[in-house]
């Protein structure tokens, strides 16, 4: 497995092993075959796995592996993330700061966080500036080997940046149907030294043999809020028979590579500017194969220009990248879930 630098003596997976499909939603966890499942993702080099504190039971899954596989668990590296709640985003003091990274480590099981990715819902209420101070403070303590961003537009991310706090990563929605981070982030990062980490890269799935040649699905019978967003995305980006021809095209690239549409479509973005990871929302092993091999797979020119002939056709999303997220009131924005942080660890 392929890896990237993204600090000094801090290297990472090219692969990341996502957690949001561990936290329900998707169907049910068992804890056990996920501890197993884990086992096999770092035996196999994708040793980073991405979480968060309000991804409901992941941090303490990710503990339970770290305990029961502790051989494995020493080439592990866990990026988690920081999301205060929107509700208390007025009123968040330094001591709820510390005390949310340190039931993040209490969870996983570890004395410093190797990065800490952090979030803000909504930039009409001030402080966020403060709060990344506060995590550049716990870094300077030891609590916080690295501090990442996550969902931050570029202006925000660089205004970040002049205030001192040492952004290393930003986790951001990037895909072939999402180009929004190409807008100013990338050369922002370029420019600073920032690795973007990639979610969204099969689009939760719609990127794959299984939405080839079928008709547009209705908002209302998608069954979780993962295909919600993203059938939201692929109207942004051009609506369905434009989606149909991009999978078309991914289909022949695939068939000529021996491999499927989503390796192609996450192997895709491993090769943009400043891109140093894609996260796979993995429930389980059994795409694992297809995930190794993400990183391996070399597309040629010929291959990217045929896919970027469709891309050219592409209407969006437009804007900033997590700018239509952000509307509460628009579609994107109302399915999102604003108030995970509170459960008890």
């Amino acid at each position: 497995m392929p890896r990237a630098t993204i600090a000094e003596g801090y290297d990472i997976s090219r692969v990341i092993k996502g957690g949001w499909h561990l936290a329900g939603g998707h169907g049910e966890v068992d804890p056990a075959a996920a501890v197993a499942d884990m086992a096999a993702f770092v035996a196999a080099g994708i040793t980073t796995f991405d979480c968060a504190d309000i991804y409901t039971g992941v941090e303490e899954l990710i503990g339970r592996f770290r305990a029961a596989e502790p051989q494995l668990a020493q080439n592990l590296q866990v990026h988690t993330k920081f999301v205060p709640d929107l509700s208390e985003l007025a009123t968040l003091a330094p001591a709820a700061i510390d005390a949310r990274i340190d039931r993040s480590c209490a969870r996983l099981g570890v004395e410093r966080l190797d990065l800490v990715q952090f979030h803000w819902w909504d930039y009409e209420t001030p402080g966020y500036v403060e709060a990344a101070l506060q995590l550049t403070r716990l870094r300077e303590a030891g609590k916080i080997r690295h501090i990442g961003l996550t969902n931050f537009d570029t202006p925000h991310l660089a205004e970040l940046v002049a205030a001192g706090v040492p952004v290393k990563t930003i986790q951001v929605q990037y895909s072939l149907l999402d180009a929004r981070p190409e807008t100013a982030m990338v050369a922002f990062c370029q420019e600073h030294g920032i690795s973007l980490l990639c979610y969204g890269t099969v689009a939760g799935g719609f990127l794959s043999e299984r939405w080839l040649g079928r008709e547009a699905p209705a908002l209302e019978t998608l069954t979780n809020r993962s295909l919600t967003k993203y059938r939201l995305i692929i109207d942004e980006f051009g609506g369905w028979e434009l989606f149909q021809t991009l999978l078309e095209t991914l289909a022949r690239v695939a068939a000529r590579r021996g491999t499927d549409i989503a390796t192609i479509a996450s192997a895709a973005m491993l090769g943009r500017t400043a891109v140093a990871a894609v996260i796979v929302g993995a429930t389980n092993r059994a795409h694992l194969p297809a995930n190794q091999r993400i990183a391996e797979l070399q597309l040629s020119r010929e291959d990217m220009a045929e896919i970027d002939a469709v891309l050219a056709q592409r209407q969006g999303p437009p804007g900033e990248v997590y700018a239509l997220e952000r509307d509460r009131t628009g579609p994107h924005g109302r399915i999102m879930k604003y108030e995970l942080g509170k459960p008890a660890a």
